[in-house]
């Protein structure tokens, strides 16, 4: 009789992804490169904001070749970052966006007081106080207060809609996704949609609350979201336009 030993192979834990800055016509964008089993070509993308670059290459691949394709495609990173300003305008006399609407930044001068929306002579306007190196951060503390309050009013009334309990919610500030939900009922959204139009916040607040009856993307889901949201292509619509535009505001 003979007895077959069985070996174990090690798994193997895959390479940690590679940290560069890439230098893109002076505009200095971190690098992320992740080998992957799978790949068989390099891809590039621009993260959402277009604050930073990842790129997947197939495992084991060189690193001039690494190099080759970055030079390779320096123009094509150049066209695209282009649209994504630089310049916040998170300033006084600069713009941000509040429920879809261009609000006018207005740095009080005082030291203390409420951050608020208001409107002068007919105009939006964002009135900010506090030191003027601190706009962005002030702005952002609100726009995060504005969009707890109105993402929890919608998901409360679209989750009283489908009579299903949501645990908690929370604001966070995401690059790869609008929202969550976990299968505990936990509800996350990230709080710049609250520059967006009403009617896109809503569909937000709908795609999440949909969640906790639908753990997925299939057709139930969808048709449940947009009995939640009627103008759900619209808003999707939008976000496609308009999201990274949103991310790519630097407020610190």
């Amino acid at each position: 009789m003979f007895s077959l030993l069985k070996t174990r192979s090690k798994v193997r834990k895959p390479a940690p992804p590679e940290m560069r800055t890439l230098d893109v016509a002076g505009r200095l964008m971190p690098l992320t490169i992740k080998q992957h089993d799978r790949a068989t070509r390099i891809t590039l993308r621009i993260e959402p904001g277009g604050r930073a670059l990842k790129m997947t290459v197939p495992k084991g691949l060189a690193a001039r070749e690494v190099n080759a394709f970055l030079d390779r495609h320096q123009g094509w990173l150049l066209t695209k970052l282009a649209k994504f300003s630089t310049d916040t305008g998170l300033r006084d006399g600069g713009e941000i966006l509040l429920r879809g609407v261009s609000h006018r930044i207005r740095h009080s001068g005082s030291l203390r007081g409420l951050t608020e929306a208001v409107s002068i002579d007919g105009i939006p306007v964002l009135r900010i106080s506090g030191m003027p190196e601190h706009v962005g951060r002030r702005i952002a503390a609100f726009l995060k207060k504005e969009a707890r309050a109105d993402l929890a009013r919608l998901a409360t009334m679209h989750a009283g809609t489908i009579r299903a309990p949501i645990r908690s919610i929370s604001m966070k500030d995401t690059r790869s996704r609008w929202g969550s939900c976990s299968s505990e009922g936990n509800l996350s959204f990230s709080w710049r949609i609250v520059m967006a139009p009403p009617s896109v916040i809503d569909y937000l607040a709908a795609h999440e609350v949909a969640h906790l009856k639908e753990m997925n993307h299939g057709p139930h889901f969808w048709a449940l979201c947009r009995k939640l949201c009627p103008g759900m292509e619209e808003a999707k619509s939008w976000l496609k336009r308009h999201g990274s535009q949103l991310h790519a505001i630097d407020f610190d």
